[in-house]
């Protein structure tokens, strides 16, 4: 296979993203649990993943794959697997992804981290410390992927009540791919967020030293 070159391209100056903005990613985003009946495009999910592969990781080995499942063939083989209180909104939301993780991540190693091919054969001889690494920054990038869906205009509502071993055997039977995270993704409908949770208090949760 053939490895693709990006673009060189320098850092942006940095600066504080804007209130409006820190408002859609952060501060009054929240998960959604009903979806309007407005489709969403190949573009739209594409222009999700082309921020998310951007995300940090470990040695840029960048595990993270993703299965976006729309058609209603694909929700017929997902739903049976989902939490009874996940199957109704899943079904309904015009996308669910299936973010899972590449349990052959390290193959790939000479393409993303060339300067260290190396680890190609580390990580190939050591099964625990390819699955510790490789969830690892998978879970970095399906945390990018929420922010990333919230970027693009859309909503998330991201799932752990599922069937992990029955939607592995569905969609990933080779074993070669192993679900990290389900995401049901749209435009929001009626009724679709839960009142704002509290956040942990700042002094409980950060330390100076």
């Amino acid at each position: 296979m053939t490895a693709t070159t990006e673009p060189t391209t320098a850092p942006v100056a940095l600066q504080p993203l804007d209130a409006r903005g820190r408002e859609i990613v952060f501060t009054h985003a929240r998960s959604v649990n009903s979806f309007a009946d407005i489709p969403v495009s190949d573009d739209e999910l594409r222009d999700v993943w082309e921020l998310t592969r951007f995300t940090p990781t470990m040695a840029n080995t960048q595990p993270m794959r993703v299965v976006f499942v729309r058609t209603p063939e694909g929700k017929d083989r997902l739903v049976p697997h989902m939490a009874d209180g996940n199957r109704a909104k899943t079904a309904s939301a015009p996308v669910t992804a299936i973010v899972a993780y590449d349990t052959n991540w390290h193959e790939e190693i000479p393409n993303v981290f060339p300067i260290r091919p190396e680890m190609k054969d580390y990580f190939a001889s050591d099964e625990d410390a390819r699955h510790g690494a490789g969830n690892f920054s998978a879970a970095l990038q399906a945390g990018a992927f929420i922010l990333a869906i919230r970027a693009a205009g859309l909503a998330a509502g991201p799932m752990g009540g599922y069937d992990k071993a029955g939607i592995d055997a569905e969609f990933f039977p080779e074993g070669d791919w192993t679900t990290l995270m389900v995401v049901n993704i749209g435009h929001p409908g009626e009724n679709a967020w839960f009142d704002r949770l509290p956040r942990v208090d700042t002094d409980k949760a950060v330390a100076w030293a």
